[in-house]
């Protein structure tokens, strides 16, 4: 039964992922009182944050994810000082399999004076063996990986000790929203209770949809279950970038056969190779999902391990299980109607991003006049 009385708070985050934490730090350390809750219990496997690592891709062309990456490198350094927690590793990533695009990433880039340059296919290969090159091949050395678990918990010992609230194994089940504010009910191991909040920040990946009011003007979402793996290298194979592999050419992201899709992964000390189809994995129920990969899949990926990594043993691989929650266009939702803000729709390239996207939402819930970036936007 839920409490008589609510307590009221100025700011209640739904999703305790790694967006929902960086909203909260950043709230947090803003002087603000805010409560983080997440339906499961810290650590869990179900969304799309659980893992040692994630790109730090900065191959992006366009300003809008450019100006984002910016403000991310220096989040995760906030966040490494105010921790002591190490979160990046700048080993360098390679990009290739489309000329014309390698060509538009390092001009714009270049313009901003980062560190890009054009290698050669024979190039590239005599600098990391155990792969193959198509094409010229963009290197940008100050990407790498993330540490994401490591993320996770620096994100949410920085929000605790800025006096946010972080609660675990409390699921929302209702949001209201009238005039004067928004009333979360919230089932904390079959205790109910409700919550009172002047502004409520949605970041619930695969569930935001099913958490918001009625109407309200979200694009389409789109939840899949992808599967990556991990591929032990063979012995002396030893350097190893991050990597962006554009199988299908100009545009990429459909592949060519007998690949689905275009490719990504990086090294993960202590569990090899990550190598990965980018969305292509089936659209599941987040809450009824298989957890392992479809066979047809899995043995794509190791028909691509073996056709363009020498260096890599292609099999047995160990699966991965993380979903997408994906728009249309693949840009990002973050923006704000009413008193409600929403971070959703990260579309599998989320992570590097998210000090900025905590940033972002945050602002958009202190400020109803405060907008994203154009295609950030409902409204775009």
């Amino acid at each position: 039964m839920a409490h008589e009385s609510v307590p009221s708070i100025p700011y209640v985050v739904i999703g305790a992922g790694a967006m929902g934490l960086a909203t909260t730090w950043q709230l947090a350390r803003w002087g603000h009182a805010v409560i983080a809750l997440e339906q499961f219990d810290r650590g869990h496997t179900r969304g799309a944050s659980h893992g040692a690592t994630r790109n730090f891709n900065n191959a992006y062309g366009e300003d809008h994810y450019l100006d984002l990456l910016a403000d991310a490198r220096a989040g995760w350094d906030d966040l490494a000082r105010a921790t002591g927690e190490p979160l990046l590793r700048l080993h360098g990533l390679v990009t290739h399999g489309d000329d014309t695009l390698v060509a538009q990433v390092h001009d714009a880039l270049a313009a901003r004076g980062e560190r890009a340059q054009v290698l050669s296919a024979a190039e590239a290969t005599r600098r990391w063996a155990g792969m193959r090159f198509a094409g010229d091949v963009l290197l940008t050395e100050d990407a790498g990986v993330v540490w994401a678990e490591a993320a996770l918990h620096a994100l949410e010992t920085a929000a605790r000790r800025e006096g946010a609230d972080v609660r675990f194994g409390h699921a929302v089940v209702d949001v209201a929203e009238d005039g004067d504010g928004v009333t979360v009910t919230v089932d904390a191991r079959g205790e109910r209770y409700r919550l009172r909040a002047d502004t409520l920040i949605v970041t619930a990946g695969a569930w935001t949809t099913r958490l918001l009011p009625a109407g309200f003007p979200l694009p389409r979402l789109t939840v899949t279950e992808e599967s990556p793996a991990h591929f032990a290298p063979f012995p002396g194979f030893d350097a190893w970038p991050s990597f962006n592999h554009f199988l299908g050419g100009s545009g990429g992201s459909a592949g060519h056969a007998p690949h689905p899709g275009q490719t990504y992964g990086m090294p993960t000390p202590g569990e090899g190779i990550k190598v990965g189809f980018h969305h292509v994995g089936p659209v599941v129920d987040p809450d009824d999902r298989p957890f392992r990969p479809e066979p047809a899949l899995a043995r794509a990926l190791e028909g691509y391990v073996r056709e363009w990594f020498p260096g890599l043993d292609p099999g047995p691989a160990t699966p991965i299980s993380c979903t997408y929650t994906s728009t249309d266009s693949e840009d990002f939702v973050l923006d704000r109607r009413g008193r409600i803000v929403v971070g959703a729709g990260f579309s599998g390239h989320g992570f590097k991003f998210t000090p900025a996207v905590g940033g972002v939402l945050a602002r958009l819930a202190l400020d109803d006049t405060e907008r994203a970036a154009a295609p950030f936007r409902l409204d775009r």
